[in-house]
Formats: structure tokens, sequence, C-alpha cells
């Protein structure tokens, strides 16, 4: 068995560094062999043979449909990540996980985002992996720099998953494993304390790549997330009324990290991932959306869209008028009025200086309001004594020379 093992691991090796040795793989039917080893409890097994089928997604014809119809291999990786989650405790009484445990469950969580991009007919079969998965990723010790395997792996994994459980559209399911009974806050709370660990931690850039399927994970939760706990991830994820004191974005919260990457020039998948979730969280109403972000970081996104501009974006409301749920937010504000371009609470804005004028200034705006009365005098209108004639006439003025 030890010497099958090796010489599997030189198969892998050989597959990874030649992609064309990967169709005489398949051409010889060793696919199967591989699947049904999955079914050993042994890491060094696990991570070798999910390595050679995730590596066989890639640039061979092979067919996964025969695996998952015939030999199970949705449920043994069910079972492999269900054996990884004994792992991790609440307590942390257990031993950590060790490095070919980690390595395994990584190459494990590849093939399963692979299998459920591919193969989205057998997604109820592979849906099974969810409640172990996601259990993973709520007790795993958060390295730093957060996103890096097996975390985006978990995240990955759960791209895809995130549609039906138990045959059933995931909105629709009584046992929904993103919201458990117990708590059902542990997931998403899970999910936003990763993102606001990422967005302190990376550049713009490097978010781009790390952090765009965890947004997409977010936005795809928050459609069918029960109607108690859509609140909940408004109030975490959209400005409060507490940052209006100044305009929005310009705070170190995580929301308005979001606002600043809504609108980054370097992060374009990341910038419209944040915009769609933003607006989401406004349940995609564009006055809505103006109302908790600000015209400055809606405009883009709705412009861009196709969607129409409120026309209280150009007049600013109370929030006394303000209806609904997210409305209702803003009553804290004591319905005072809110500029609909920053955000900022109207009265809390900054008085714009009144600059001094130099003297030359001075001088022209003279000429100019003595042309205006002479000209005002001129009509007879109004009888109306020009102010330059009438402080010449009192000894006001005197020459220098």
């Amino acid at each position: 068995m030890v010497t099958s093992r090796e010489a599997a691991k030189c198969l892998a090796n050989v597959l990874l560094l030649e992609s064309t040795t990967r169709q005489i793989f398949v051409d010889l039917g060793y696919p199967v062999k591989a699947a049904q080893r999955l079914k050993n409890d042994n890491r060094e097994d696990e991570l070798v043979n999910s390595r050679i089928l995730f590596l066989i997604t890639y640039d061979t014809t092979f067919d996964f449909s025969e695996l998952l119809d015939d030999y199970q291999l949705a449920e043994n990786i069910h079972l492999n990540i269900l054996r990884h989650s004994k792992n991790y405790s609440k307590t942390g009484r257990r031993d950590p996980p060790n490095a070919i445990d980690i390595q395994a469950l990584s190459e494990t969580l590849k093939l399963l985002f692979n299998l459920s991009q591919y193969y989205p007919r057998h997604l109820s079969a592979l849906a099974k992996a969810a409640p172990s998965v996601l259990k993973i990723l709520c007790r795993i010790h958060l390295a730093t720099p957060v996103l890096q395997p097996p975390v985006t792996y978990l995240v990955n994994a759960l791209l895809n998953l995130s549609v039906e459980y138990d045959d059933k559209p995931l909105k629709d399911s009584d046992s929904n494993p993103y919201f458990p009974k117990p708590d059902q806050y542990c997931n998403i709370d899970r999910f936003i304390s990763i993102l606001d660990n990422a967005v302190r931690t990376y550049t713009e850039e490097q978010l781009e790549t790390l952090a765009t399927p965890l947004v997409t994970l977010l936005r795809k939760v928050f459609e069918f997330a029960p109607s108690n706990v859509r609140p909940h991830m408004q109030s975490a994820l959209l400005p409060s009324n507490s940052e209006r004191s100044q305009p929005l974005g310009q705070s170190n919260t995580l929301a308005s990290r979001l606002l600043r990457l809504s609108n980054s020039p370097v992060a374009p998948s990341l910038r419209e991932s944040v915009s769609s979730l933003l607006f989401e969280l406004s349940d995609k109403d564009a006055t809505s959306f103006v109302r908790n972000v600000g015209y400055g970081f809606a405009s883009g996104f709705l412009m861009t869209h196709d969607l129409p501009v409120p026309a209280s974006a150009t007049e600013g409301w109370s929030t006394e008028s303000s209806g609904g749920d997210l409305g209702e937010k803003l009553i804290s504000v004591d319905g005072k009025e809110i500029n609909p371009v920053t955000g900022q609470i109207r009265e809390m804005e900054p008085e714009a200086p009144e600059e001094e004028m130099t003297e030359e200034e001075k001088e022209r705006e003279a000429e100019r309001l003595f042309v205006l009365f002479e000209r005002l005098k001129a009509t007879g209108v109004v009888n109306v004594k020009n102010p330059v004639e009438q402080a010449m006439d009192e000894g006001r003025f005197e020459e220098v020379e």
C-alpha cells in the first residue's frame, strides 16, 4: 500500500507538470480507481487522489457524471470533509490539524468547487458537504493575513453550494445549514469578520483576487437569508447613522472601507461585486441605495446598469419621510436632512469659508455696482442715489497721491 501511495504521488506530479498526460490517464480508465480510493479513511490517500481528480477536470474530455452517479464520488467527498470537521472544536481542546490534514482538506475542497462549477446537475448531492464546510470555516483559527488556504478554498467551495440543500432551494429548506437554529447569525458573522479582517490587511490590488469570492458569497447568502437575518446583514455592512456626522466613506468602519472599494480604480471585479452587494442590501431599490451610501458612491453603479436616478438624489430629503425597514434605520438622526450626494447630515456640514477679496476685486465690484446704480437711476422707476456719489457729496472720499 505504501508503494502504491508513493507511485500515486509521482503520478500526481506528472499530471501537474505535463498537462498532456492527463488525457492519457483518462484514456487508460484510471479515474475510476482514483475515485474508489477516496473511500479510504486515510488523509494521504485523500490528498493524492483528490489532487489527481482535480487535475483531470482540466485539459481532458473526461465526464465526471459517471463517478458521481455510479461511484459515490459526491458522498465520499462529503465523508472526507466530515472527518476533517471533527478536528475543529469550539473549545479548541483538540490537537490542531497537521500539515497533511490541511493539504488533504485543501485538495478535496478544490475538487468540490470544480465539480460544483462544471456539473450543476449534481449540486444537490455535492451540497451535503456544506454543513461540514461551514463548521470548519467557523471554527478554524484565522491566520494573518486571513485569506490564505484553506480559508480561501472553504469560501470558494461554498460559492456554488449556496443554491439548494436537501433537494430544495435553500430559501425553502427547513434545515438551511447557513442559518442553523441555535445561532442563525454565526456563519454570517464569520463571513463578515473575515471580510473586515481582509479589507484592513490587503491592498486593493490583492483584494481584487482574494476578496471577490467572499463578497460574492455574501451576496448569494443575502438573497436567501431569512427575514430576521437580512436586517442583521444590512446593519453590519451598510453605513450606520453615527457615520453621518461626516461624508460617508471617510471613517474606518467596514462599511466605509466597502464604500471606498466600490470606487476602486484598480480592482474592477471587486468594485462591481461590492457595489452590487450594497445595492442588494438596499433591497435593489435605487432610492434606498442612494439614501444608504450617498449619490457620490451610487451614481456610477446606477448609470452603468441603466437604473433610474431618484429625483431626491438632486433635491435632498428629510429622514422623517423615509419608508420601510431601511428608512427606520435613519430615524436616530432625528429627522434631520441628509445631503444626498455625501450622505452627511446637513447641519453637520462645515460652513464654506468666505475668502477675503483682494483690492483689485474690490475695485471691480465697486465699478460694477456704480454702473448698476446709474442704470437703475436712468430708468426713472425709482429715485435712488448712487452710494459713490453720496459718499463724494458727504466728503468721505479723499484723494491719494
